[in-house]
């Protein structure tokens, strides 16, 4: 398995009516590698944005979605969230801002 740079921890960010809610509260929600763990959670965000400082990180493992085609059943693939809860006194992540 080769190593996990910072830049390919954080693969999209999640926009969804509660991912926003949580903003007032400097909490950002992440689609992340599933490979990673909380301590390259949080290198990653303070490395890709400037001025954010990293509190506490909580990850999900979510599995992959029963599908169907025709007579052939599977999954999607799993998934892995990350929801970084920033200091106070840090920067506000500038990929939320505006929505």
């Amino acid at each position: 398995m080769a190593t996990l740079e910072y830049y390919d921890i954080l693969l999209k960010p999640v926009i969804t009516e509660k991912s926003m809610e949580m903003m007032a509260e400097k909490k950002y929600t992440f689609l992340v590698h599933p490979d990673a763990n909380k301590y390259q959670i949080k290198t990653a965000v303070e490395r890709l944005f400037e001025g954010a400082k990293v509190e506490k990180v909580n990850t999900l493992n979510c599995d992959g979605k029963k599908k169907r085609r025709g007579m052939v059943f599977g999954k999607t693939a799993k998934t892995k969230k990350a929801i970084v809860k920033l200091t106070p006194d840090s920067k506000d992540i500038e990929v939320f801002s505006g929505l």
